[in-house]
């Protein structure tokens, strides 16, 4: 018992740390467009049924000894952290008067029937290596060649999965997603819908993937999926600062407990190897 209350208290202390360290990520980005919080799911071991094995020794001149077993309750064997999963909410919207600025509005998302969950809408970026990926971050820019990049140099694509080439700035965004330049190019926005979006896999700077490599349908082909782009505009954020540092404060608190308790176990043990039973 001495021992699994060691690897109790060091369960809480692992799940806890996990925890403030995906805090500390939310907290960092509250100001990174488009980023996503990310929620902690907590689970806990299975519980351990433990009984009393014995013998007894029955009534009778002969002294047979008898086996018997007593429930005595059960014992929890600690708690771990199962996963880290964005939460996907509208951010609101902040004004940036660069043209280069897009923002995605939710504006009707159909739910999905197993999770309960609506789905969302990303923009479709192609990586140097020719991969998608999906963002919500519209934050871009034009390089050198007159494409329409990420801030990591990633190109955003159109509904057909082409480069956007614009050439320059100066040029307007409808809602319904159709850029049109100053010399009379245009472009359809490529927006992907994720009926799922719990199953995309986060990477860095903003960026998903889908884990089978899949791309993800567009979301002009669905009747049921309603959306709004919004030039000059960003995207913020969904972290709540307050209550993130209020749950990271909350982490940091139990992390010190289980660690408390672990100290005490280790006393507990030093005097049952090193007083206990010792001949004075």
């Amino acid at each position: 018992m001495m021992f699994r209350g060691f690897y109790t208290a060091a369960s809480g202390m692992i799940t806890h740390q996990r925890r403030a360290e995906m805090l500390t990520n939310n907290l960092a980005n509250a100001n990174t467009p488009g980023f996503k919080a990310e929620q902690a799911s907590l689970r806990s071991f299975p519980e351990m049924l433990l009984q009393h094995i014995g013998n007894v020794k029955t009534p009778g001149s002969n002294g047979r000894l008898s086996p018997f077993n007593k429930t005595v309750g059960t014992v929890n064997t600690g708690v771990y952290m199962q996963e880290a999963a964005p939460n996907f909410f509208q951010g609101d919207l902040k004004e940036t008067g660069l043209s280069t600025d897009m923002a995605l509005l939710d504006i009707r998302m159909p739910v999905n029937e197993e999770t309960g969950m609506a789905g969302t809408v990303f923009f479709t970026v192609q990586t140097g290596a020719g991969e998608l990926r999906y963002t919500r971050n519209g934050s871009f820019t034009i390089d050198g060649q007159g494409f329409l990049t990420t801030a990591s140099g990633y190109y955003v694509l159109d509904a057909a999965g082409n480069r956007i080439q614009l050439g320059s700035e100066r040029f307007n965004l409808h809602d319904n997603g159709l850029i049109e330049g100053e010399n009379g190019e245009t472009a359809l926005l490529g927006i992907a819908f994720a009926d799922n979006p719990f199953q995309l896999v986060k990477e860095g700077d903003g960026l998903f993937r889908t884990e089978s490599g899949e791309p993800l349908a567009s979301a002009y082909d669905r009747e049921d999926v309603q959306f709004s782009l919004q030039q000059e505009y960003l995207e913020q954020s969904n972290v709540d600062p307050g209550r993130t540092m209020v749950d990271l404060l909350t982490a940091y608190r139990s992390f010190e407990a289980n660690q408390k308790v672990l100290r005490a176990y280790d006393s507990t043990m030093d005097k049952a190897a090193n007083e206990v039973g010792r001949v004075r």
